[in-house]
């Protein structure tokens, strides 16, 4: 008999907590665990999150572990631990912080999980998409950032404020870095098929562009202490569950580039990619129009800049 599914999010916050409840409700695995620091506090989580899948006729089972060793047989590991984004402070302020606690969760999965793989959402997700590869070791698919899923669908909301219709059939895409330098794609961007350039005027484009780009802080501004987590979480568990049943539906994430979208290599950005049980199984290219290219050079240019600022540190010396 062969065992069942078994994913390990890393993070008791909001975050966390609501993406093992997602997974839970779901019930595409059939283990879940839940690691935080605090661990009665992921006891009464977990506890309550299994009593909620029995209340949903799910056979999923959340456990709380502040063990490393409580993530081995994972097929997928999260990481969602790090400092959240106060008010005015940007992603690129929590550089080094997460990197350091990316980096002591990467060293763990390395040797407890090294099979899984890995959606990474801690912010700056690009750089610290950069850190768990480089710390891990891991083939470039098997280590994944969750971010295009959130945007496009941040974009999606936007264009359905914008035109009162179309809920539930608007497909949005971006690519490039998650935050300030992501580049939104109107032309592969649809309502029901129906390109937006055909239901919408560039100036309203641009204005679901500006929106889309600033809506994580947004929610950080109206909260007021904390950041947005429902919207990242259920993106987190759309990537997982593709993963974990082997859908090979295309999707945005953060990987490694390799030679694609005008010769990148060694450096992570946002790329629509197919989406499998070994990760992202293969990255779709997509004819992009100079002023795209160059924002896309932008975005990558500034995930290089925070990566520099690691090696200028010899951040990964030791690894």
């Amino acid at each position: 008999m062969s065992r069942g599914k078994k994913v390990t999010v890393i993070g008791t916050g909001n975050f966390g907590s609501t993406v093992a409840f997602i997974l839970a409700m779901n019930g595409t695995c059939h283990d879940v665990v839940l690691r935080g620091r605090n661990l009665n506090r992921a006891k009464g989580k977990a506890l309550d999150m299994s009593q909620a899948a029995n209340a949903a006729r799910q056979h999923t089972v959340v456990k709380a572990s502040d063990k490393a060793e409580d993530m081995k047989d994972s097929d997928v590991v999260v990481i969602t631990a790090g400092s959240p984004r106060a008010p005015g402070m940007s992603r690129d302020d929590l550089l080094v912080k997460n990197a350091e606690i990316v980096k002591m969760y990467s060293k763990e999965i390395k040797e407890h999980a090294p099979d899984a793989v890995v959606v990474v959402v801690s912010n700056p997700l690009d750089v610290m998409t950069y850190v768990a590869l480089k710390v891990t070791g891991f083939p470039r698919e098997r280590v994944i950032g969750m971010a295009g899923i959130l945007d496009a669908a941040r974009m999606a909301h936007f264009i359905f404020e914008k035109l009162e219709y179309g809920a539930g059939q608007i497909r949005a895409t971006v690519m490039g870095g998650h935050g300030d330098t992501m580049v939104p794609l109107p032309k592969f961007t649809t309502v029901a098929g129906v390109p937006i350039d055909d239901l919408l005027d560039s100036e309203e484009i641009g204005e679901i562009v500006r929106k889309t780009r600033e809506g994580g802080a947004q929610i950080v501004g109206l909260l007021g202490d904390g950041s947005a987590y429902y919207a990242p979480a259920k993106s987190t568990a759309v990537m997982v569950d593709a993963i974990l049943k082997d859908t090979k539906q295309i999707h945005s994430c953060a990987v490694m580039l390799d030679g694609e979208y005008g010769n990148y290599k060694d450096i992570v950005s946002g790329v629509p990619a197919m989406i499998g049980a070994n990760g992202a199984e293969k990255i779709i290219e997509m004819a992009l129009k100079p002023l795209q290219v160059k924002k896309f050079a932008n975005s990558v240019a500034s995930v290089q800049e925070m990566v520099d600022t690691l090696e200028e540190m010899d951040f990964f010396d030791d690894k």
